[in-house]
């Protein structure tokens, strides 16, 4: 069969092999024209008319009253820390706090065993008694002796010994009763008591342990919580206005959570430190908080956020209408014929969502916020209003075609 088909195209006439490879070409060349057309169509359809535009967003620039903050980053101080150690020697007898627990000033802390201070008061007592007994014996013979002096009864130096006896167990007296109060006040350091109201930390020392007037490690760490202080830092530039801030009254202070979102809690301004430190260009503020709920915490990392002055009436327009170029800051501004136009600008403050202007618009003027990048001067554009008139008008009309509308149908339309 191999021979036959070899055969048969050797005997192929050279004029129906030329027809059969001509209508070949001719329907390829069909298919090739056929695809260009269908992707001319795809891009024409997919691809904007000019004349409708540049999509864009455009605000009106208007009047707000704005707040302008100093910010910075610092950390959560307590208002008082306290650690609670023993002034005497002796057996811990007794922890009269819970761990985390929050105590009022005067609160029992902790009790050393009193036995050998109260042994100490009597015996310092008893010698005072003592001693005022020999003054008031020494008194009177110093009164005998006086009534006989004028008689000659007694003599001159025996008075004036007498005398000074007097005065030497008056001082003795005086000795004892600071030997009294004394001994009294080492009793009292048997019994620790909170010195101020706060919240107490881990305990240090258990109960049975002797403890000693030379620990430093103490007993309870109490650090007071409410209120409570932070102190961050500004940079120096900063000064100047918060110094101008605090002459006008408080400053209010906003403390921030470490991603700048959430309000922990607010506070005042009650002092600037008193120098800049050089080598960071900052100063440091601190400032005080209720903590009312105890969302703030020694030691925590903050961000503090001080109104320093409110601007008010003072025109602004979103931060992202505002382009930075080689001639300085400017915006798109549209016109009424729907192109834009450059507009240099002069800002005054910024912040992350708005930017106040002083030279360059007017209240009303509408800027573009989005497709900045695809705009150039006295570019045709179209608002997101445009783009939502066309769309609802294009979706009516298929609808209008298809079938005509019943007079239920209708008013189920309107709105």
């Amino acid at each position: 069969m191999a021979a036959d088909s070899g055969i048969s195209m050797r005997t192929l006439k050279p004029g129906r092999t030329r027809s059969v490879m001509i209508a070949v070409a001719v329907v390829l060349g069909l298919l090739y024209w056929w695809h260009l057309r269908a992707d001319e169509k795809a891009g024409a359809a997919a691809k904007p008319k000019a004349s409708q535009g540049i999509a864009v967003d455009v605000v009106p620039a208007k009047r707000v009253d704005m707040p302008q903050y100093a910010e910075g980053l610092g950390s959560v101080q307590a208002f008082y820390t306290v650690t609670i150690t023993p002034r005497v020697d002796g057996q811990l007898m007794k922890v009269g706090f819970t761990e985390g627990q929050t105590v009022q000033k005067g609160d029992l802390l902790a009790q050393i065993d009193p036995r050998p201070y109260q042994a100490a008061l009597e015996q310092a007592i008893g010698t005072r008694d003592k001693d005022q007994a020999l003054l008031e014996n020494a008194k009177r013979d110093l009164e005998r002796y006086e009534m006989l002096a004028p008689q000659d009864l007694t003599s001159k130096q025996t008075v004036d010994t007498q005398r000074a006896l007097v005065m030497q167990t008056a001082a003795q007296i005086k000795s004892d009763q600071a030997a009294v109060d004394n001994a009294r006040t080492q009793l009292d350091y048997t019994t620790i008591t909170s010195p101020i109201q706060g919240r107490t930390g881990i305990r240090l020392v258990d109960p049975g342990n002797n403890v000693h007037a030379s620990d430093t490690t103490g007993i309870v760490v109490v650090t007071q919580l409410q209120p409570i202080s932070a102190i961050f830092t500004l940079p120096e530039d900063s000064l100047p206005a918060m110094s101008a801030a605090l002459e006008k009254g408080g400053v209010t202070v906003a403390a921030l959570s470490r991603d700048g979102k959430t309000e922990l809690d607010h506070g005042t301004v009650t002092l600037i430190d008193n120098q800049i430190d050089p080598t960071t260009g900052t100063v440091r503020v601190k400032a005080v908080f209720p903590n009312t709920h105890n969302t703030l915490w020694p030691g925590e990392f903050i961000n503090a956020r001080a109104l320093l002055q409110t601007r008010h009436e003072a025109l602004s327009i979103p931060s992202t209408a505002v382009q930075r170029g080689p001639n300085g800051i400017f915006t798109y501004v549209l016109r009424a014929d729907s192109t834009v136009e450059v507009r240099p600008l002069k800002i005054t403050d910024e912040n992350t969502d708005t930017v106040l202007v002083n030279d360059g618009l007017k209240e009303g003027e509408q800027v573009v916020v989005s497709n900045q990048y695809r705009l150039q001067p006295d570019a045709k554009v179209r608002t997101g209003s445009d783009n939502a008139t066309k769309t609802a008008a294009a979706g009516a009309a298929p609808a209008s075609d298809a079938t005509p509308a019943t007079e239920p149908a209708a008013a189920n339309a309107k709105p």
